[in-house]
């Protein structure tokens, strides 16, 4: 039984949250009311939420017992050490800077680390990590692999940096204008995508040889080292421990999402090597989120996030966690529906450029699948494609990004296979009535982060036909 290769939950259920079920008359009335916005959704009206894997988690029980040893002292909780001592054991770095969230993080590393003109690489953007960078003067240059961009492409490390085109980017610019790179481990827009321990090392070689820092985008470490365990050569017989601390051996800091890898709701940090910049940073945090020992949590939260990276380590955990995207992948892929490929970490990424042939990426396809998914089934999904891609910041022009998808995000310890199941056939039906969906056209549209806040309208009569 142990070599079963979807082997059941490695956890025991104790308490049952209640799943909403609107019928279909009502959930087109939810869809048109949220402007066809799946995050303006209300979350009860839901059956099954795919929306985000972030703070979407459920704790352990040992994390909630955790909770209740909460030390809510202004300064100097000894949550916060506890999380420190457990960051420097398994991430490696020396300092750390607690934040309410990852996106926290990345403000004060890129107000701190970026001066106007600056050109900041990365293995693909990130819709907040992008919106700091330049906010703060930068320019975002994509240096990943090509073949990130090619939904069909598959490579063992589709998340890997080109080193010709950091190279480039260099003789470009020049080093002292490149501040850091922006590693992400794994690539989430190019459909959780890991990069390779080696690619790692070269990217360290490259960056430090020219004086700039890597910092990673952290937020799904634990399922890159879990890839390099399984795909790259040498790693088979290391823990998923050794493997993430030698990752972070390489590189100079991190901005870390708590909500994603140390599966608790809420929280992140932002790590580094240098001293100067932690006291930087604990000057920053004060002003926007709170005293450098909680950073704008609870010390209850601290304490969660430091046992979440000790359970989120463990072999059968992290191995059911990937397991679950390759089931509801490998149902969808014998059905013929078409995805990006290989299958990611944390998510199912719809090709919906092709799965929608019939609409222009004007009339964005990827905003009108998620639409139509949730009306069809209940299914929360969530938009990757021209929506959130956003507008150039100097020509005010849409980003036309070669991938136009929708994420199946899977939150962890949540769904069991029978709720896959459902999914997978939700988006199976929806695909046989493909050419009955509508596109969609703006109704209102934010400045920034568009994606979020955003309301369509749909083109047709109706978002679907006929059903």
């Amino acid at each position: 039984m142990e070599n079963k290769r979807f082997m059941p939950e490695p956890f025991k259920i104790k308490m049952v949250e209640h799943m909403g079920t609107l019928d279909k008359e009502e959930r087109k009335v939810a869809i048109k009311e949220a402007g066809f916005n799946t995050f303006l959704l209300r979350s009860e009206d839901c059956y099954i939420d795919l929306l985000t894997d972030s703070g979407t988690n459920a704790m352990s029980d040992r994390q909630w017992a955790g909770m209740l040893l909460g030390d809510e002292a202004y300064a100097g909780s000894r949550n916060f050490y506890h999380l420190q001592s457990v960051v420097r054991e398994y991430f490696g770095f020396k300092y750390i800077v607690p934040t309410h969230q990852g996106r926290g993080a990345e403000n004060i590393l890129s107000s701190l680390m970026i001066k106007p003109g600056d050109y900041i690489p990365g293995n693909m953007y990130f819709t907040t990590t992008r919106f700091h960078q330049e906010r703060n003067g930068a320019t975002f240059r994509d240096v990943i692999i090509d073949e990130a961009h090619d939904p069909r492409a598959e490579l063992p490390f589709k998340g890997n940096v080109d080193l010709k085109k950091f190279q480039a980017l260099i003789d470009e610019v020049g080093g002292d204008n490149i501040p850091y790179i922006c590693l992400a481990v794994t690539v989430n827009l190019a459909g959780g995508q890991p990069v390779s321990m080696n690619n790692i090392k070269e990217v360290s070689e490259l960056a430090h040889k020219y004086n700039i820092k890597v910092m990673y985008d952290a937020t799904r470490c634990v399922e890159n080292a879990y890839f390099i365990k399984e795909r790259e050569e040498g790693y088979q017989n290391k823990t998923i421990k050794e493997i993430l601390f030698e990752m972070f051996s390489y590189g100079d800091g991190c901005t870390m999402s708590g909500k994603k890898d140390c599966i608790t709701n809420i929280g992140g940090f932002l790590c580094m090597n240098d001293h100067d910049l932690y006291v930087q940073a604990t000057g920053m945090v004060v002003q926007f989120e709170g005293m450098p020992s909680y950073g704008g949590l609870a010390g209850r939260d601290m304490e969660a996030m430091a046992i979440g990276i000790t359970e989120a380590v463990k072999f059968e955990y992290i191995s059911h966690r990937v397991n679950q995207i390759r089931y509801l992948g490998e149902k969808l892929e014998a059905a013929g529906v078409p995805m990006i490929k290989p299958f990611g970490g944390h998510a199912i990424f719809v090709d919906a450029r092709e799965f929608l042939s019939h609409l222009s990426q004007e009339e964005f396809p990827a905003q009108a699948l998620a639409a139509a998914l949730y009306e069809f089934s209940g299914v929360r999904t969530m938009e990757r494609g021209i929506i959130s891609s956003g507008r150039d910041i100097k020509t005010g022009e849409n980003h036309h990004p070669k991938l136009e998808t929708i994420r199946l995000t899977i939150p962890r310890r949540v769904y069991t296979y029978a709720h896959l199941d459902f999914v997978a056939d939700a988006v199976i039906d929806l695909y046989r009535r493909r050419d009955k969906i509508s596109g969609l056209k703006w109704n209102y549209e934010p400045k920034v982060l568009r994606f979020f806040t955003g309301t369509f309208k749909i083109i047709n009569e109706e978002l679907v036909e006929g059903y």
